[in-house]
């Protein structure tokens, strides 16, 4: 073989990243927004995204920073000190959870505090415990870090909440750690009390960390409360990392700030890893979003009531459907039906074997865009976002419950 016939034989992108695949989610609220453009009135309830504007002294507090020369150079990597100082306390505040500044790094975006986070923690071949249905960055920036996901599925009849039991089940002598979230994305399931103490007290018996996910927290209803599962089981807070931001509160998803909470090792290592990565966030978004966890939550408030009426909505129309089984979420702003009872059954001449088939004829015939279960790790079933406005909402329901009531 010649030099030049064995260059063409090498992939000409690495098969790390070749592996990855593309956000599910981002994807379908794309090919929504993308139909929607070319005339079709696609109603996408795809995307995790509240229909809110940012508050407006949120916006304010970034217009003045932009102004402002000291945003235009170089900060920290780690993050602004007075952001990182005010979301110390605003941890202190929300979760009672007590935390220096320096166990702080600011992110861009809860992705990117996801993936540092496990960048940081594992070395190849680290399983990570993953509770299905799962986030679709959690397995990918798992994989990509070297670890390797061990997903445990929970479904509807147990409230998507994974058991101590099963979790035992899957521990193996290379297991790292535990993907945690509560609020949930997608099924928006809430962990109650009893159940975090007993999962956080099972990881420190067995020396396993935890991934806390906690970007939800302000999303709860019907008396839910979000537990952080360190202030809960103490002892955990050696060996625990968590995530958050403020794109779902405050209604902040493009201004891409997040942060991870982590031991003082575990931070220091994760801000080397950042100082060659991304360095610091773009400054004008870190005094936006000290602006956020610094002020009131008289807007969280109203959206929170606003989607509390949604979620009421959509689960109602949904279980109006033949064939959909539909838990009521108490968190975040997602609900996550079984269509199991709809999969080949004839819906205008098609039978979808499996839900990824069915969303596909629901875009198509009643333009409507919903995540497709298999995206989450759990064939059968749709994710469906309520964080749009209430009209949208109604009339894409609508659509969705007149072709699916055609099933035979």
């Amino acid at each position: 073989m010649s030099a030049g016939e064995e260059q063409q034989v090498r992939p000409r992108v690495s098969v790390r990243i070749g592996g990855i695949s593309e956000s599910a989610t981002l994807a379908v609220d794309a090919k929504a927004k993308a139909l929607k453009a070319a005339g079709r009135p696609v109603i996408g309830f795809g995307a995790g995204e509240p229909d809110f504007p940012t508050p407006d002294a949120i916006v304010q507090a970034a217009v003045q920073a932009a102004g402002d020369p000291r945003n235009h150079r170089y900060t920290p990597a780690a993050g602004l000190p007075e952001l990182r100082a005010a979301i110390a306390a605003k941890t202190k505040r929300d979760s009672g959870y007590e935390i220096d500044a320096s166990q702080v790094i600011v992110t861009n975006g809860g992705k990117h505090a996801v993936y540092q986070t496990c960048a940081t923690l594992l070395d190849p071949g680290d399983e990570v415990i993953l509770p299905a249905p799962y986030w679709t960055t959690y397995p990918e920036s798992i994989t990509l870090a070297g670890g390797v996901p061990v997903p445990v599925v929970t479904d509807e009849t147990q409230g998507y909440l994974v058991t101590v039991e099963q979790l035992e089940a899957a521990r193996t002598p290379r297991t790292k750690a535990l993907m945690f979230v509560s609020p949930s994305n997608p099924t928006g399931a809430v962990y109650p009390r009893e159940q975090v103490e007993a999962i956080g007290r099972w990881a420190v018996e067995h020396g396993i960390w935890v991934i806390a996910d906690e970007i939800y927290e302000h999303l709860v209803y019907d008396g839910a409360k979000a537990e952080s599962m360190p202030v809960v089981v103490p002892e955990l807070a050696d060996t625990c990392v968590i995530v958050n931001g403020v794109a779902k509160t405050y209604a902040m998803t493009g201004w891409r700030v997040g942060w991870m909470i982590a031991p003082k090792d575990v931070t220091k290592a994760a801000a080397n890893l950042q100082s060659h990565l991304s360095s610091n966030v773009a400054n004008v978004s870190q005094r936006a979003a000290l602006a956020a966890v610094s002020g009131p939550l008289d807007a969280v408030r109203e959206m929170h009531t606003a989607f509390d009426r949604r979620r009421q909505a959509i689960v109602r129309m949904l279980s109006q459907i033949p064939g959909v089984e539909v838990p009521t979420p108490k968190g975040a702003f997602y609900v996550y039906p079984s269509v199991k009872g709809l999969l080949g059954k004839e819906i205008r001449g098609v039978r979808p074997r499996t839900s990824t088939e069915l969303a596909a004829l629901i875009l198509e015939h009643a333009e409507v865009a919903v995540v497709p279960g298999e995206a989450f790790g759990t064939p059968g079933y749709f994710r469906l976002s309520y964080a749009l406005g209430d009209e949208d909402l109604a009339t894409g329901m609508t659509r969705m419950a007149n072709l699916l009531q055609e099933a035979r």
